[in-house]
């Protein structure tokens, strides 16, 4: 990580911590907390904003990569930032019962590809066919790819991906299936020679929480890597942990306001052919934003800059000693990014 590049002052004095209402309860909270940074950039006329958001339970060593993201978006004099443009974007099918899946499509206008969640504790691989069934008759043309989030055992997963196949559903990719990624080799080894070995697979945490987040892909257990930008240090090193992997990617969120959207956006703007719809839908996971929501419009979202309204940012600022957490909280990273 490089050291800042604004002197912390200057950085605190731009922020605002804000306080999101959600839809659904998520990571065991009910409101989305984050960072607002106006930056010192540009992009067609507009200033640069960005985000700081780590999740609250993550440390000053995690959180510190967070911040790194958030200050070259926001103030790095040479990062490529688009002013115009799209990138297309899946749909998020979450474990609901297969009855409420087309209400779900239904956010998500135009987007080709549909992303489901599987292995959910508490849900059996029966309620996971039946929500994949339910995205087929609605969506029968969309392309599909599961997510696993790591909730399965090798044989469960082996189990589960055979079934499927036999089921006659073809994916993308399969996301996270196993924790480690000696299991994802193994994985990859039970299923040789039958007709599952042909799903690709996918890794998301073995990316963005590992010390090297290149081992997954030295190591032959994926093919596939799913990114963020804030997790992984920001936009510029994101695309390059894509290019030295030689793998390909999907750009993802991190449950980020629409600021943190459109970084997220920027990074799959850069990424190599070829493309993969970007995991950026989740918008509508908010109950309120501080700007018109970045939600998908014919399948895409849109490169443009986030401005955030400035009544917005009273109305949703975080309570006082909320902001004192979050102030405390940037100082601990950025004494770490300094130190490096």
């Amino acid at each position: 990580m490089p050291a800042p590049i604004v002197p912390l002052d200057e950085l605190l004095a731009r922020t605002h911590i804000v306080s999101l209402p959600l839809n659904t309860k998520f990571r065991g909270v009910t409101r989305r907390e984050a960072a607002l940074i106006e930056g010192t950039a540009e992009v067609a006329g507009q200033p640069v904003w960005s985000e700081f958001s780590p999740f609250l339970e993550y440390g000053p060593a995690e959180a510190a990569t967070w911040l790194a993201a958030a200050i070259e978006y926001g103030f790095s004099p040479t990062l490529e930032r688009r002013g115009s443009g799209s990138v297309p974007v899946n749909a998020t099918v979450p474990a609901v019962a297969a009855e409420r899946v087309a209400e779900v499509l239904a956010r998500y206008d135009g987007c080709e590809v549909v992303k489901v969640k599987v292995a959910e504790r508490g849900h059996s691989l029966a309620d996971d066919l039946a929500r994949l069934e339910a995205v087929r008759e609605a969506a029968p043309d969309a392309r599909l790819r599961i997510d696993a989030n790591a909730g399965w055992s090798v044989a469960e997963a082996a189990a589960a991906l055979r079934t499927l196949t036999d089921a006659g559903f073809e994916f993308e990719y399969a996301e996270q299936p196993v924790a480690t990624i000696d299991e994802l080799v193994a994985l990859r080894e039970t299923l040789a020679g039958g007709p599952a070995a042909r799903i690709r697979i996918a890794a998301d945490e073995l990316v963005r929480k590992a010390s090297d987040p290149l081992q997954v892909a030295a190591s032959g257990a994926a093919d596939h890597l799913v990114v963020k930008a804030q997790p992984l240090g920001g936009v510029s090193r994101a695309a390059e942990i894509v290019r030295a992997s030689g793998l390909t990617a999907t750009v993802s969120s991190a449950l980020d306001t629409s600021v943190g959207i459109v970084m997220g956006a920027q990074l799959a703007a850069l990424l190599p052919e070829p493309a993969f719809a970007a995991g950026l839908g989740t918008v509508s996971l908010f109950a309120d934003e501080v700007s018109e929501p970045r939600r998908p419009v014919g399948g895409c979202i849109s490169l443009a800059p986030v401005v955030p309204d400035e009544a917005a940012l009273r109305t949703n600022a975080a309570p006082k000693e909320r902001r004192s957490w979050w102030f405390e909280r940037m100082r601990e990273c950025y004494a770490r990014l300094e130190a490096k």
